[in-house]
């Protein structure tokens, strides 16, 4: 079982090591390609495990695989039998030669990125969903029992879920709208579906309920559940229906719609949007106005499943270019936005902050589940990479850019013992974060 696991990993360590590869080697292309002395190539950081000289360069391999660099010989040229003023030293070019080498890394990146789509796109093709729209799945939260539906385990409180593929059919949902309250109703007997229910650690535990016949105490489909009313739920929006467009927008095949659907709820709370609706063979206009949360985003309370089998659609000729910048636009969209969210909002969000073990093991999963989806996490992962890298913090190449650019203000470089200083700390935090990442991933890999 631990072989098989390790075996799964496999692919997605080699595109970890790969990605670093092809950032270090675009600072190293750069600076040879404009006549650079760089006598390191390095993968990874700490002790050597193994090395090779070139007629110029050493080449690397460390301990600890978080990373790499590309080193210089202007901290000691004379070492290197190189005059201090010799002109293909880093330090004494122009600030746009240097700002090249620097930036080359994550350019490397962001092209491998595009690349790693196009072979996707006309090889094993594009992720996408057999049906247009978004299916709405039941996601309730229980407010009273009967007592036959407590008889059966269920519970005020617990979160009560109806597929609305697999259940389509099988319930409604009555909303009364001069008592406010809305009732679960079965449409056959016995009545099966799942809940979930907080344990000791507040998480929830999913559990089957079964209510057999006759249902409710007159026997006319009522299952004795009532839920709390929710912003889709009063505008008549129920398990089952596909929405097929949202204030305007038609929703398409593409896996994103779901996402494009959340954001724009999401940005109108206390704001009414115009849904179209299919329910059976009948389309049906909507309109619902999301409830403000505790973080001022709009919600309505409902699940968002697609609508139908995933599929792949291969593109091939000029055209794998033009999808393929379609989908690096987007990647590179959802991950700027991503780290903004980090930001803004850091205390919610600190804990999905992923780790080399953490990443790996998405990637052994996707390698177990769907092979073909590794070109999607390379691009993920390099894009990624690139942002990180940009990011104007020490040891970052963001952050010798920042100096080069504070250069260029001042007209001389900042003191040689506060670059250093800066990056030193910077690089002692990156690999505190990077050993703290992996212990805690590590810990969350094992089985409880």
């Amino acid at each position: 079982m631990a072989l098989s696991g390790f075996l799964s990993a496999l692919p997605a360590i080699a595109v970890l090591a790969i990605l670093i590869v092809v950032h270090e080697l675009g600072h190293f292309m750069a600076a040879r390609l404009q006549g650079i002395y760089a006598n390191k190539f390095s993968i990874g950081f700490g002790p050597v495990l193994w090395k090779y000289q070139g007629p110029e360069t050493e080449y690397a391999l460390r301990a600890f695989p978080l990373g790499g660099f590309v080193g210089f010989p202007d901290d000691d040229p004379e070492a290197s039998n190189i005059d201090p003023n010799d002109p293909n030293l880093l330090r004494n070019r122009p600030i746009l030669d240097r700002a090249i080498v620097i930036s080359a890394g994550v350019i490397a990146n962001l092209i491998f990125a595009y690349l790693v789509l196009v072979v996707q796109v006309g090889t094993v093709g594009v992720q996408q969903v057999s049906q247009p729209g978004i299916l709405i799945d039941g996601f309730f939260k229980v407010s009273e029992v009967s007592p036959q539906a407590a008889q059966a385990g269920v519970q005020p409180g617990d979160s009560l879920f109806i597929d609305g593929d697999k259940d389509r059919g099988k319930f409604d949902v009555v909303y009364n709208p001069a008592t406010n309250s809305a009732e679960l109703v079965a449409t056959t007997s016995p009545a099966q579906f799942q809940i979930g229910q907080k344990d000791e650690s507040g998480k929830l535990k999913p559990k089957t309920i079964t209510l057999n016949s006759p249902i409710g105490a007159d026997g006319k489909g009522q299952t004795g559940i009532a839920i709390a009313p929710t912003p889709a739920l009063k505008a008549g929006l129920k398990p089952g229906d596909v929405v097929l467009s949202l204030n305007g927008h038609t929703f398409g095949q593409s896996i994103r719609e779901i996402q494009i659907f959340q954001n724009t709820i999401r940005e109108s709370a206390d704001t009414p949007v115009a849904m179209k609706v299919q329910r059976g063979s009948e389309v049906l206009p909507l309109t619902i106005t999301p409830a403000a949360n505790a973080d001022n985003e709009g919600t309505i309370g409902v699940g968002l499943s697609p609508n139908g089998e995933f599929q792949r659609q291969r593109v091939g000729g000029f055209a794998a270019f033009s999808v393929a910048a379609e989908e690096f636009q987007n990647i590179v969209v959802d991950t700027v936005d991503g780290f903004g969210k980090l930001i803004s909002r850091f205390s919610k969000v600190a804990d999905q902050v992923a780790g080399p073990v953490a990443i790996v093991a998405v990637g052994a999963k996707i390698a177990q589940s769907d092979a073909a989806s590794l070109f999607q996490f390379a691009a993920l992962i390099s894009i990624n990479l690139a942002i990180i890298n940009i990011l104007p913090l020490p040891a970052l190449d963001g952050g010798h850019l920042a100096f080069l650019l504070i250069e260029g203000v001042r007209g001389k470089p900042l003191p040689t013992k506060i670059q250093d200083g800066v990056m030193q700390t910077g690089l002692m935090l990156l690999l505190g974060l990077g050993i703290f990442l992996i212990i805690r991933d590590t810990a969350n890999l094992i089985p409880q």
